[in-house]
């Protein structure tokens, strides 16, 4: 699977195959941009920045219609699915976290391994201001897509290698982080 990613990283459909896929992610598609941005800047390293970009364009983009679906579509659409995927109880556990978080739920969400796309949904559903949902997504997006295409460009083929074996626990450790960061600065 790693030599199959790593071969269609360098095919020069990938930029649009990783734009599509994080739009997908950030409204329903169970699979990270990051297994296809990393193996991307690993072959190319002097685009890194460039890939992040699309990356964190993308996401935000498909944030945007995560949330105008929980915004107009919940009672016909979501929740039918979330009933049918037997996920309330994860559902249920989002909105808890938005009334004890607020907009600093979507900042987490958003650089750490928790599917963004819960959030999404969950902030047009809640009716969270746009504006301030936007900002948090950008930032928080922004800040996973340039570390990881940062530290795979500084680091080459080793670092991707630890980053793929440590990715869920270091995305852990910092969301730890931003957690001890909000009660101390409270």
């Amino acid at each position: 699977m790693y030599e199959w990613t790593m071969r269609w990283a360098e095919h020069k459909l990938a930029p649009r195959m990783l734009a599509i896929l994080t739009f997908a992610e950030s409204v329903f598609f169970p699979i990270p941009p990051d297994v296809l941005l990393a193996p991307m800047v690993l072959a190319k390293p002097e685009k890194a920045w460039s890939y992040a970009t699309l990356t964190t364009i993308a996401s935000i983009l498909g944030g945007s219609v995560g949330y105008l679906l929980g915004y107009f579509m919940f009672e016909p659409w979501i929740q039918p699915a979330i009933t049918a995927m037997n996920k309330q109880e994860a559902f249920d556990a989002v909105v808890q976290w938005f009334e004890q978080w607020g907009v600093w739920v979507i900042f987490i969400a958003g650089f750490s391994p928790i599917p963004y796309k819960l959030f999404t949904v969950s902030a047009g559903f809640l009716q969270m201001a746009f504006l301030p949902f936007f900002i948090a997504s950008a930032i928080g997006r922004g800040m996973r897509f340039f570390l990881v295409a940062g530290i795979i460009s500084w680091g080459g083929a080793a670092m991707e290698q630890k980053i793929r074996q440590w990715v869920d626990i270091l995305g852990w450790i910092i969301v730890g982080l931003i957690i001890i960061a909000y009660f101390i600065l409270r």
